[in-house]
């Protein structure tokens, strides 16, 4: 038999609810106590047994509604205020005055309290500060006079309830942010797993219907191109995610190669599928792990603009034709990213006679920003069959950028 999963929602609000509620009951028990310990020395004791009687009634039957915000109206909340100020109001009709004088209680008590605190979890400081200005204006004409004990009490209750409705306030922000980071990982999760189903399926599929299509010619030229346009498309959407990319990838045939992705400014890793998804047509495929290949984000940048100059040189001196293709490995200490082409490749010779005219593409693009990255970059060209540029980067590379920043 399958098992059920059970979802609990947790509330930092729950506990608070369930102690106002243990609050109200005891409090009730608490102002009948000190009735009936008095009770001779009331000058109307049916005024406070009619009082007592309709207090305990509301406060059992009542129990529901403070068991959440939301069972918790506004309604509840006014009715459940006036029934503490007619309580204060009633104990110099009931109580005689010399008790009254001498600091006695009123007939709700600490119980007036439980009322002030159920606005505080409901509307938060304010409405604890609404709730409370009544409360201190009813003991004031319940005793008579401003007295120190009074003063003193009426102060207590009214910066308790504020800070209590203070303390609410920042719980259902920080409950917010706690929910909102956890649909943020649920959703990242489920990005990532079908990022490597679409990456172990789809996209390979995609792939090979590309090259059967540019194989088999006519027809199924068409039909290949189309499917390659399809998989920079898929690619980039579960490789980049979110990113913003300023310029839209292009074919070998039609212009550049080099695309500007806009990246926020962040020290966190850097996904460097990100930075190279944008890299892909119909004419460069990449190939890259199903998961994150995590980089800091200086070293990540210099490495994407490494590969971009590495697809400069395909397109400038490979011909239009050719093909790139980019493959990511992530290896336990370090990042390998390969450019290979299918162009004619380099005569012998030809770089070092490059970097005596200036051209400084290999040389200072390519080698010497993974150099600065404490990596290396080898290329390798045969004649007639391509050439293979391979670029090493170790996982703890901060890049040139990083480094002037630290000295």
């Amino acid at each position: 038999m399958p098992k059920r999963e059970r979802v609990m929602r947790m509330s930092v609000e729950l506990p608070l609810w369930r102690a106002l509620s243990g609050y109200r009951v005891l409090a009730m028990l608490y102002a009948i106590g000190l009735a009936a310990s008095a009770y001779t020395r009331f000058v109307r004791p049916w005024v406070a047994l009619a009082y007592f009687a309709v207090l305990a009634v509301w406060t059992l039957a009542t129990l529901p509604r403070v068991a959440s915000a939301a069972r918790c109206t506004r309604r509840f909340l006014a009715v459940d205020l006036v029934i503490a100020l007619t309580g204060i109001l009633l104990t110099p009709l009931a109580d005689n005055h010399e008790r009254i004088a001498g600091g006695g209680p009123t007939l709700p008590s600490i119980w007036t309290a439980g009322s002030v605190l159920a606005f505080a979890l409901k509307g938060g400081w304010r409405w604890a500060a609404l709730a409370s200005t009544p409360v201190a204006a009813a003991n004031l004409v319940e005793r008579g006079s401003p007295a120190r004990d009074t003063v003193h009490n009426v102060v207590l209750v009214w910066v308790a309830a504020i800070a209590i409705g203070y303390v609410v306030e920042v719980a259902r922000a920080s409950e917010r942010t706690l929910a909102r980071a956890l649909e943020i990982e649920a959703a990242t999760r489920e990005r990532e797993r079908l990022a490597r189903d679409i990456h172990d399926g789809v996209l390979q599929v995609l792939a090979m219907v590309q090259r059967r299509g540019a194989v088999s010619g006519g027809e199924a030229a068409e039909l290949g191109r189309l499917a390659g346009e399809q998989e920079v498309a898929l690619r980039t959407l579960v490789s980049g995610g979110l990113v913003p990319v300023s310029r839209v990838s292009r074919d070998l045939a039609d212009g550049a190669l080099v695309h500007a992705v806009e990246e926020p400014d962040e020290d966190g890793p850097l996904d460097l599928r990100t930075l190279l998804a944008p890299y892909a047509s119909a004419r460069v495929g990449l190939a890259e792990p199903g998961a994150p290949v995590p980089l800091p984000p200086a070293a990540a940048r210099e490495l994407a603009a490494a590969v971009g100059a590495a697809l400069d040189n395909v397109r400038a001196h490979a011909g239009a034709e050719a093909r790139a293709w980019i493959l990511v490995e992530d290896e336990p200490g370090e990042i390998v990213v390969t450019v290979r082409d299918d162009g004619p490749g380099i005569p012998e010779g030809r770089l070092a006679q490059a970097e005596g005219e200036g051209r400084l593409g290999v040389s200072q693009s390519i080698r010497g920003r993974l150099r600065d990255l404490g990596g290396s970059a080898e290329l390798v060209s045969v004649p007639g069959q391509g050439t293979e540029v391979e670029l090493k980067v170790p996982k703890g590379a901060v890049g040139a950028r990083g480094k002037a920043e630290k000295r």
